[in-house]
């Protein structure tokens, strides 16, 4: 064997039940509770240990930009337009450098599994896809990364744009996302984002119902087609901001539909605290869909980032941990069982979402791991507890030695 992780331990086993994993060749070869090998040796002290953390919607392209668009004063923002101006001026060579600042940052916090959005125009070119692209390749010793091409600033009324994401598909990018609300036929750009999926044989993840009132839902669209197109299990819609403004048996009959037809929903609870209810100067909706309550219905959901450090949202660490912990703060999550879905949503269901059948600590595996100073899921999440390491095949990428008083 190459690599031992002694005293491991899995959130499905007993606390105190710890175990060994055996590493070799990159992939989990064993797991007991003891395992005797010459090999070097991790010790996980009794922490929890898990596949490592999957980040399902970011967008690396465009972090980091405080310093070139500073956040908008006051309340009436629109960061989608006010990063637009900014496009033509923005290198491959400088996305590359923002994103990788970022992406370094989140493997410090022991993600391994990262599915990024990068927008797709004429004014931006594929400057942005090329920087993810080399991103992925130069990092592929300590993440996957995934991209997911999509018209930030519409489709249907951006000559060039269908265009650019065909010659991105033609490349290989194996999903794509829209953001129908910045466009001025939002059915129309959803179809045809459809319509690309089936021809290339992609997933789909959307930027989904975000605004002031529930009136109109896209999501019922989105239903329908995933269910004509037949891409059950392979369609995600993200933010789904409008549910946190309707009554609990309305979001169940919404939530009921997506489970049928195999909709997952990904909730961006940082992003959407700070948007959503700009239009109100007091008791501000809080804008974040109940993953909780969604999953209780039967939808698959992940926790994610989404933004980082740019005009939609000028804060952020990377830290999938605390984004479950935020949204448990917001949601007035508290109980055990709760808190270990929260846990779930930024590991397991979230591998689920991005269809990685070789997710998990299982014999056969790749050897994906991060070890958390914590000595279970709800307390990781309630506690804000960090990664102390991390390993991508095997290969250790991240140590962290917890603080320690010094008397």
């Amino acid at each position: 064997m190459d690599l031992l992780v002694r005293r491991a331990q899995l959130q499905d086993r007993p606390r105190g039940e710890w175990v060994d994993i055996g590493i070799a060749d990159g992939l989990i070869h064993a797991i007991a509770p003891r395992i005797d090998a010459d090999a070097p040796v991790f010790d996980a002290a009794g922490r929890l240990t898990c596949a490592g953390l999957v980040e399902t919607h970011i967008h690396l392209d465009k972090s980091r930009l405080l310093g070139r668009c500073p956040a908008e004063p006051g309340r009436a923002i629109n960061p989608v337009r006010y990063v637009e101006a900014f496009k033509p001026e923005i290198s491959e060579e400088d996305i590359y450098e923002r994103a990788e600042a970022t992406l370094r940052e989140c493997l410090l916090h022991g993600t391994t599994r990262i599915r990024t959005h990068v927008e797709i125009d004429p004014k931006i070119g594929l400057r942005g896809h090329d920087a993810l692209a080399r991103l992925a390749r130069d990092y592929a010793w300590a993440v996957d990364l995934q991209l997911c091409v999509f018209p930030q600033d519409g489709l249907t009324n951006v000559p060039g744009t269908d265009e650019l994401l065909v010659e991105t598909l033609e490349r290989g990018a194996r999903v794509i996302g829209g953001a129908p609300r910045y466009d001025t036929d939002a059915p129309a750009q959803i179809r045809r984002i459809f319509e690309l999926a089936q021809a290339y044989d992609c997933d789909v993840d959307l930027h989904l119902d975000v605004g002031p009132t529930a009136d109109h839902l896209d999501v019922h669209l989105v239903a329908e087609l995933t269910e004509a197109h037949g891409l059950g299990g392979r369609v995600t819609v993200g933010h789904m901001a409008k549910l946190s403004l309707m009554p609990p048996d309305a979001v169940a009959s919404v939530a009921r539909r997506l489970a049928d037809v195999g909709v997952a929903v990904t909730v961006l609870p940082a992003t959407d605290l700070y948007l959503m209810g700009r239009n109100r100067d007091h008791a501000v909706p809080r804008g974040v869909a109940d993953a909780n309550f969604l999953l209780a219905e039967g939808v698959n959901c992940s926790l994610s980032s989404n933004n980082v450090l740019n005009p939609a949202t000028p804060f952020g660490d990377c830290s999938l941990i605390r984004m479950a912990n935020l949204q448990a703060n917001v949601l007035q999550v508290s109980q055990p069982a709760d808190l270990c879905d929260c846990f779930d949503m930024i590991t397991r269901r979230s591998a689920r979402l991005l269809n990685a059948t070789d997710y998990g600590v299982a014999v056969g595996n790749p050897a994906d791991l991060v070890v958390i100073d914590a000595a279970s899921p709800e307390a990781a999440i309630a506690e804000i507890r960090r990664p102390v390491a991390a390993f991508k095949r095997g290969r250790k990428t991240m140590v962290c030695e917890p603080a320690q008083l010094i008397e």
